[in-house]
Parts: C-alpha cells; structure tokens; sequence
C-alpha cells in the first residue's frame, strides 16, 4: 500500500474490534503511528494490538484502556497518545454503545451511558486534541457518526440523539477551524458488517420466521436499499480519503456510506 500517511500520527477510539479496528490497521498500513482504544477479552486486545504493530513495524501498537464515559479519562487517553506516538495529527471518534427500547421504557442510566460514550467523548477528545493540531499547523479529526445521525428509527432514542449532536458538533468544530489546515468531517455508515451486527440474525431469523438471508435483506436492512452489508473496509478506506492527500477542502461534511438509505 501508498504510505499516505507516513509520518502521521493517529488515535482511533473503540478500536479494538469492528469499524475502528478496520480503521487503525488500515492507517498503519498506509504509514501512520497509531494508539488503539477499547474494551474487550485480554486475549483480543492483544491480537488487535499485534496485529496493528506488525503493520507498523512494531510488536505492538500502543493502547490505551480509557473509559470514555469519563471527560477525565478522555484527556487522560489524548495526553497518553501525544506521549506514547510524539504527536497527535489524527483523532477518530469511533467508540459507541448502544440499547434498544421505547422512550417511556428507556432506562435513564443507558440513555445517559449512551450520549456520554457515543457523543460527549468526542467533545472532550476534540477539546483536548486541538491545541496540539493548531499549534503543529495540521490536523484531521473524524467522527463516527450513523445513518441514526441524519434520519431516526424507533426505540433507539439514545443513539440517534447523540449521533445527530455527533454531526451537529463535526460541523462547529470544522467552521471553527476552516481558515487552518485541520479538518473535521462525519462519516455515516449504515449497517457494516461486524460480529456484533451479525449476531443479530438468529434472533431476528426466529421472530420473524424466515431464514437469516431472508432477515438479513427483508429486517435489517429494511432501510437500505443495496440490500447488502456495509464491509469494513469500505469505512476504512473513507477515513485513509479524509486523512490524505487531496483532502483539505473536504470539511464539515456528514458523509453517507448507507447503500442508499439516506436516499431514499
């Protein structure tokens, strides 16, 4: 791969599994130092660590086990990258969580775990990362948001509320720093394909009474007109665009990568 990204540094949150783990190796692949975030199995920390090191060139990559549902662990996490890669070019807000339920049922303390992880991390991490992207003249920061941070789905008051101030907050950061050579775009997947999403289907194959395929394309992806899972990579491959070269105009943007969802 084009080491686009040499000489860069990166922290990717929740980036020990799924979209965000896509998104470190990818970047370290393509040349940058990355820290890694996240929660999981000692076991599957360790592999994403070495597998993400390899790329890099190294035994492991650096990792931080921030709770990201505390602001002062969150500064904590971007001093710790500053420190451990010498800098911090790029910020991916990636990390969430999510629970269904109607509103008048939704335990108080889910909805509240869910904006502090899934949106009011990211503030802190902008906040704590931007003096430091000012002051080297350079900086890309990205935030996961959803197709949930454009268009709303019942029984998911939570994550669509903090996926639309996710977008919402990308927008401010980026008029804010317009007149600099830093960045802050959203990107919008709708459904990708990970363990966690997959494993939706039995029970939905059940409910409904049909085959997986069927659950898959006919209740999953009700929305979604490809009819097909979002890869990983596809993801990966937006972020490597924001952070690369030719991208600079690209800013405040709210990117859909939805097979047509938002669309239609």
């Amino acid at each position: 791969m084009e080491k686009t990204l040499a000489g860069r540094t990166a922290l990717v949150t929740g980036s020990t599994s799924g979209i965000g783990l896509g998104i470190a190796q990818l970047f370290a692949e393509a040349g940058a130092k990355v820290m890694l975030n996240g929660f999981g199995k000692p076991e599957e920390i360790a592999r994403a660590r070495a597998e993400v090191g390899k790329a890099m060139g190294v035994a492991e990559a650096p990792y931080s086990a921030a709770d990201l549902s505390k602001p002062e662990a969150v500064r904590q996490m971007v001093q710790d990258a500053q420190a451990a890669l010498g800098s911090l070019d790029i910020l991916v807000n990636n990390a969430g969580i999510q629970f269904v339920a109607p509103v008048d049922e939704f335990p108080e303390e889910k909805f509240d775990a869910i904006i502090a992880i899934n949106f009011t991390s990211n503030f802190h991490a902008i906040k704590a990362a931007l003096p430091g992207m000012k002051a080297r003249g350079w900086g890309r920061i990205i935030t996961l948001a959803s197709a949930h941070g454009l268009v709303a789905s019942p029984n998911k008051s939570a994550y669509v509320s903090a996926k639309h101030a996710v977008v919402g907050l990308t927008k401010t950061v980026a008029i804010e720093v317009a007149q600099t050579q830093i960045t802050c775009n959203a990107i919008c997947p709708g459904f990708v394909r990970t363990p966690l999403a997959e494993a939706q289907l039995p029970a939905l194959a059940k409910q409904y009474g049909v085959s997986e395929e069927v659950a898959l394309k006919d209740h999953l992806l009700e929305h979604q007109p490809s009819k097909r899972w979002i890869e990983v990579e596809e993801v990966a491959h937006m972020a490597l665009y924001l952070c690369g070269p030719g991208s600079g105009g690209v800013t405040g943007a709210a990117l859909s990568i939805d097979g047509g969802w938002y669309a239609s």
